[in-house]
Order: structure tokens, then C-alpha cells, then sequence
């Protein structure tokens, strides 16, 4: 039997200048919480030092390097982990500042916290006689 999945080796003329390079965009939820906002990124394979997020010019940018948990070479492969990448656009509601990331089980979860101006304040209200 011949598997005819496996792709044949073909030889190029030109030399490759570029590396194939996959990233995958990670599923996100987004909820509301009393200080701002919670965002919750399942990156499934990603340790937490492989996580980057950075904010520069009003864009969040979350990335993660995927890695293999069993080290050495594999010498047969039919899945493997893609690196993610993704980017928000945040509004002057966002305290950029105070921004917080925590990691857990390949789960990331960024506090965004409302800036001052953005909370709602009370109103207090006089009784006229």
C-alpha cells in the first residue's frame, strides 16, 4: 500500500529566500468587569515565557511561540503546533499603564482596566427646600 498523502520532494532551481512561517489567530473572549475589561486567549502548547504581549501606539499585540512538551528530534510528525498571533486596537477608555497579563494552562487572561475618566461616578444629589 502507498500512502499518497506525503508530499514528493522536488528539487528547485531557485533558492528559498523566504522561511514558511505559520501563525494561527487564537480564540479570544472579551467580558465586562466591574474595573474594565477581561480578555481571555486560549493558546494551547504556549508556556508563559513564550508569551509576549505589548502594547505601542494604541495596538495590543499578543503573541506566543507553540513548543513541543516531549524534548528531542521527532521522527514523525502529524501535528504540529503553530506559533499565534493577534492584535486589538484599545481607545483612550483603557488605562495602558495598569494593564496586567497572567498565565495558566495555556490559557492567558489580560485585565484591561478602565482609565479614571472612562469610570462612571456618582452624582450626588441635593434636596432643594
Amino acid at each position: 500500500m502507498k500512502e499518497t498523502t506525503v508530499p514528493e520532494k522536488r528539487e528547485t532551481q531557485v533558492a528559498q529566500t523566504r522561511e514558511e512561517s505559520r501563525t494561527l489567530t487564537p480564540p479570544v473572549d472579551i467580558f465586562e468587569v466591574a474595573d474594565g475589561l477581561a480578555v481571555v486567549v486560549d493558546m494551547p502548547g504556549v508556556e508563559k515565557d513564550a508569551v509576549e504581549v505589548r502594547v505601542e501606539n494604541d495596538i495590543l499585540t499578543i503573541s506566543g511561540k507553540a513548543g513541543s512538551v516531549i524534548p528531542g528530534t521527532p521522527h514523525y510528525r502529524e501535528y504540529e503546533l503553530a506559533n499565534f498571533f493577534r492584535q486589538f486596537e484599545l481607545n483612550e477608555h483603557v488605562d495602558q499603564e495598569k494593564i496586567k497579563a497572567e498565565m495558566k494552562y495555556g490559557v492567558l487572561t489580560i485585565h484591561l482596566p478602565k482609565a479614571e475618566k472612562a469610570k462612571a461616578k456618582k452624582v450626588p444629589i441635593q434636596v432643594v427646600a
